[in-house]
């Protein structure tokens, strides 16, 4: 067994980020368990192989904003690594129905800017990891349970028959995820895991179409690459384009997890083209690459209750049981987590500096 002070479970943005608080304060005596294969949680890219340097292409969150998201910001900078604003110059296309052509009309411009990364989120996952031991980094660990011991420490048990033990443990995962995928000896309260259970999991019913182009040729057209469509397989569109690099769009899917489901990949990629091809020309129905990444089929994101989408971000669930023998070892540090940005990039940040600035204080 594994012994260490701090265990933290995900390895995210959230979980990455109290690591590097931790090294910060000179402790070193943690471990971070990740379910998957790799780091970075719901923050992945899609990385073409005749890429140009720094360019990827974000399949989860894209966007932070620095104007007011000041923490975020400030680890963006501190990092060393460069940010650019969404692309909004132009028209925006606009289809209504099937009977009628979609229509241009002014585009929206967001103030503050939306901003994105070179490199995509993924280059923020890089710098992070940078920062820590990679020893401390264990990957392909899913944590089924967690029991308490009669010396107030927590045994953590994974799928992989590996066991790990901790006098505190920091969830940076879904606090839905947490409640319904771990098994929790003595089990947790039960208002605590109630409210755990019942907060939604930003993004996990969705997906993410993204398609690559020599250029962004649209811009000729002087169109902003945005979209908006009440027809469908995508509600909402965007240009996902680095500045001076091939050209890309993305979109998110209106059409329902268990609709997605029902159909093959291929065959709604080719949905997907025909799509473009309707708003942006014959040209965008001929991407050089193009992808999905259906979060609702991730395990170690979404449940089954998070296959209905959640129409906005929820309220922070409690951080911890309010008493008992959970009270002082267990912390929710996740996105879901972030009192004042709640599902968001600058949700994780600040809930895990507020997690582990509580464990330090003990």
């Amino acid at each position: 067994m594994h012994a260490s002070r701090i265990v933290i479970v995900g390895a995210g943005l959230a979980g990455l980020y109290a690591a590097t608080l931790l090294e910060q304060r000179g402790i070193t005596d943690y471990v971070v368990l990740e379910a998957r294969e790799r780091a970075g949680g719901r923050i992945a890219s899609l990385v073409p192989d005749e890429a140009r340097t720094m360019e990827a292409f974000d399949l989860g969150p894209s966007w932070y904003w620095p104007g007011f998201q000041h923490a975020l910001g400030a680890l963006v900078a501190s990092l060393g690594l460069t940010s650019f604003a969404q692309y909004e110059t132009g028209d925006m296309v606009v289809e209504r129905s099937q009977q009628l052509r979609p229509v241009r009309m002014q585009g929206f411009v967001n103030q503050p800017p939306s901003m994105r990364l070179r490199g995509g989120m993924q280059a923020l996952i890089d710098a992070l990891r940078q920062r820590i031991d990679a020893a401390r980094l264990h990957t392909g660990q899913a944590v089924q349970s967690m029991s308490l011991t009669a010396n107030a420490s927590v045994v953590l048990k994974c799928a992989s028959g590996q066991r790990y033990s901790a006098q505190h443990v920091l969830l940076a995962v879904p606090p839905r995820l947490a409640a319904q995928a771990v098994t929790f000896s003595p089990p947790l309260p039960e208002q605590l895991s109630h409210h755990w259970a019942n907060t939604a999991t930003w993004m996990a019913p969705h997906g993410k179409y993204v398609a690559l182009y020599p250029t962004p040729f649209w811009r000729k057209a002087q169109l902003s690459g945005e979209a908006r469509s009440l027809i469908g397989p995508l509600g909402e569109i965007h240009d996902a384009s680095h500045p001076d690099g091939v050209g890309a769009l993305f979109g998110f899917f209106s059409l329902p997890a268990s609709a997605r489901a029902q159909i093959d990949d291929e065959t709604l990629r080719q949905h997907c083209r025909a799509q473009l091809a309707r708003l942006f020309g014959p040209e965008a129905a001929n991407p050089k690459r193009d992808v999905i990444k259906d979060w609702a089929l991730e395990p170690f994101t979404s449940t089954h209750a998070d296959q209905l989408p959640s129409e906005h971000h929820g309220m922070a669930p409690p951080v911890h049981a309010a008493d008992g023998p959970w009270q002082p070892c267990l912390t929710g540090i996740g996105s879901e987590w972030g009192k004042q940005y709640a599902g968001y990039l600058a949700g994780a940040i600040e809930a895990a500096e507020r997690g582990v600035a509580a464990v330090l204080a003990r």
